[in-house]
Parts: structure tokens; C-alpha cells; sequence
């Protein structure tokens, strides 16, 4: 793993959920148990992350970039040990074509929830040791799969604050033509931050969730 990844390693051994978000798994254990992979690479210009934007005509986020992942299938195994390690990998060869071989997990985040969908997601944390090509398996679940230098997550400039229509607000990154925003901005922010990497950004600076309109 390259030195460069070591500070996402040790955040991912310290912070705790509460750290991650205020939106935590339910104490009755209620909630869909999945992952999503969250995969470093190193691209053309550095350190790289690996997302997807779904198909606009999805019901459920169309159009929202994310990280490869989904719900736990029995075969997967255990969600408290190693079955969301092997969800992550199997959803993300589903979805992006790659091959499972080249990724070597290094850590996971704690487990966040997703109030909308009643997901209980752990985010695994891999680096791509030996990347191979990359598509949108599926186009009518997925739009397109690209890469994001890191360099451009963490400059001020693609940086703002997503507003919801319904007055929620988060993180949010104008990246590769995209706005990333909702669950997945929220884990990049974090990783973000306790990695060390964050630089001062307007976070008065306000993006709709329309923004392409």
C-alpha cells in the first residue's frame, strides 16, 4: 500500500461512528444490511477514487454519483464480520466490471444508515493494486464509472455546500462534470478530513441539488 494511503488506514482504526455522521444504524438492528467499496487508485495525476453515477431513470438517487456497492446476499456471509468485504467486491465487479483480484482491502468505516432507504451501510476502504478497465456493466442501472484525482477533491475551488429542496444541507463536490453530494460526499468529506488532506473551503458557498438546470 502506498505511503500516501497510510493516513486513511489510521483514520479508519480511530474514529468512531458518531465522528462519521449523525445518521446511525438502529439500535433494534433494524435496517438493510450493505457496503460499498471505497477504492483508491493511482491515476495519471495521483492519488485517485473510483465512483459511478447511477442511470437517470432510477427511481431511487438517478443520477447521483456513488461508490460502487449494495446490499448483503446470503452467500456473502456474515454482516457483522467478513460478509460486507465480499458484498463490496462482488457489487462492485457487478457494476464496474473489475476484477476483484486487484484490490487489496485495507480498513473499514464504521457503519453509517441512510434514513431514506433504511440502509445500514459499512464503507470498505481498498487500494487498487492492480487496476483493470472499468465500464458501466449495465446501463440501465448505471450511467457511466470514472475516476476523481483526490487533488481535485480536496481543492477549495470544487468544494460547496449541497442544499436539498427540502432545506437539507451537506458536503458536496463539483467533480469530472458531476455534483457528488448525499452519502457518499459525506464519507469523501470525512475521509477527507481525518486523513489530513482538507483545506480550507467556503462552506457558505451553496449548490441546489439542480444545479444543472
Amino acid at each position: 500500500m502506498p505511503e500516501w494511503l497510510v493516513p486513511v488506514a489510521r483514520a479508519a482504526e480511530s474514529v468512531a461512528p458518531e465522528q462519521m455522521s449523525r445518521f446511525l444504524p438502529p439500535e433494534s438492528g433494524d435496517g438493510r444490511q450493505s457496503a460499498v467499496l471505497v477504492l483508491f487508485g493511482e491515476g495519471p495525476r495521483g492519488p485517485e477514487l473510483l465512483l459511478m453515477e447511477r442511470a437517470s431513470q432510477l427511481r431511487s438517487h438517478g443520477g447521483q454519483p456513488s461508490f460502487p456497492g449494495g446490499a448483503l446476499d446470503p452467500e456473502d456471509g456474515d454482516p457483522a464480520t467478513t460478509g460486507p468485504l465480499r458484498a463490496a467486491l462482488r457489487e462492485a465487479e457487478e457494476e464496474t466490471g473489475l476484477d476483484p483480484a486487484g484490490v487489496q482491502i485495507f480498513g473499514v468505516l464504521p457503519r453509517l444508515y441512510i434514513p431514506v432507504s433504511g440502509f445500514v451501510v459499512t464503507p470498505v476502504l481498498g487500494w487498487w493494486r492492480e487496476p483493470t478497465p472499468v465500464r458501466a456493466v449495465d446501463s440501465g442501472e448505471t450511467a457511466r464509472v470514472f475516476t476523481v484525482p483526490v487533488a481535485d477533491l480536496t481543492d477549495p475551488a470544487n468544494r460547496a455546500t449541497a442544499v436539498h429542496p427540502r432545506g437539507h444541507a451537506g458536503p458536496a463536490f463539483l467533480v469530472e462534470s458531476a455534483l457528488v453530494w448525499g452519502f457518499t460526499a459525506g464519507v469523501i468529506d470525512r475521509i477527507v478530513h481525518y486523513a489530513g488532506w482538507e483545506r480550507p473551503w467556503d462552506r457558505a458557498k451553496r449548490v441546489p441539488l439542480d444545479w444543472h438546470a
